[in-house]
């Protein structure tokens, strides 16, 4: 029997006759959907304080929830020797810590099965050689891109077991721009796949120059708006246009050097997004245009659907005292803008490809 080569090399270069891009590209984008839905649990999880509600990580066991009050007990045990418990929640019923703890293991949940939703059919894609030629690396980087997003979780959740009675605001938006890295990478895959289904001689798309300084710019508001969910910076005021009666709020460098309060102090830190989001606004304008003026209206639309709606989500959620509904949807179409960019810049890439 011949010596079968690595994935990444076996998938790269299969006969052409065998490719079915279409079918990865449909696969593709059910995952990022899934991911989608991931983003959305994770910031109901922030917003209910859920996320520390489990305080081990088994990657393979802990799929099974507790199935008796014993092992009920035994999880409140654990919850009850961490600072969150010690210093904000003593006296929290049996049934309160349940609670909490559905959403963490629902997001972890959501985890292992968008893993099984990736690697299986990878897996059978590379034993069928139906992954187009030059496609397989790419795969196999967003597999193990996949895999890293899991252990920065657990990152994350060890950021609040010691000493904090929260997790990391600096390691919380590492957690979620990954998963919206990871989410762009999907859609922009599925995307190529989907022109070389159409024509057997299409070019992957490019990056552009504009396009790269649109994403760095939503950067930017993506990385604040995870300082926002990190630091509870949301609640610092319920007015807009105005903080707390003024348009900059009082104190902000009173005990802080401007580097310190640019990255810890909230109220900098929700003065920052709410007012970076205009400069983000005008430059995925210039995008959803360039999208239009290569020939993807639709793109265009979803850029200037899902900003409008992210930006009207996002003063509703400060005017009515961050409410979880309004703050879960302003998290819901945070990724639905950066699947729209991705989207978009995609279209600009394509006319130059």
């Amino acid at each position: 029997m011949a010596h079968s080569p690595s994935i990444a090399n076996d998938v790269a270069t299969p006969p052409a006759r065998h490719a079915r891009p279409a079918a990865i590209a449909n696969w593709l984008l059910a995952v990022a959907a899934l991911i989608v839905v991931m983003v959305v649990v994770g910031g109901i999880t922030r917003l209910t304080e859920s996320g520390l509600s489990i305080t081990e990580w088994k990657p393979l066991t802990g799929i099974i929830p507790p199935l008796n009050a014993e092992q009920w007990q035994a999880e409140f045990d654990n919850y009850k020797r961490i600072p969150e418990y010690q210093q904000l929640n003593q006296g929290m019923t049996l049934a309160g810590f349940q609670a909490i703890f559905f959403w963490e293991y629902l997001h972890r949940l959501l985890g292992r099965v968008i893993g099984v939703a990736f690697a299986v059919p990878l897996l059978w894609f590379a034993a069928k050689r139906a992954i187009p030629r030059g496609y397989g690396w790419r795969l196999v980087a967003l597999l193990a891109l996949g895999g890293l997003q899991g252990a920065i979780g657990w990152w994350m959740v060890t950021s609040g077991l010691v000493e904090r009675t929260d997790v990391s605001h600096f390691r919380l938006a590492v957690h979620l721009l990954t998963a919206l890295l990871i989410l762009a990478g999907l859609i922009w895959t599925a995307l190529d796949l989907r022109d070389l289904a159409r024509d057997t001689h299409a070019r992957p798309a490019r990056l552009t120059g504009t396009a790269a300084l649109v994403s760095l710019v939503l950067f930017v508001q993506l990385l604040f708006g995870a300082f926002v969910a990190g630091l509870n910076a949301g609640l610092v005021t319920n007015e807009w246009p105005l903080m707390n009666g003024r348009f900059i709020p009082e104190g902000m460098f009173q005990f802080r050097s401007f580097g310190d309060a640019l990255f810890n102090d909230p109220y900098l830190i929700h003065f920052v997004h709410r007012w970076w989001a205009w400069v983000t606004v005008a430059a995925l304008v210039v995008l959803a245009r360039l999208a239009k003026r290569a020939g993807d209206r639709r793109a265009s639309i979803a850029i200037h659907t899902t900003f409008g709606i992210q930006i009207l989500l996002g003063i509703a959620t400060v005017m009515t005292d961050v409410n979880i509904v309004l703050a879960t949807l302003h998290q819901l179409f945070g990724a639905l803008v950066v699947a729209s960019v991705a989207w978009g810049a995609h279209s600009v890439g394509r006319q130059r490809a």
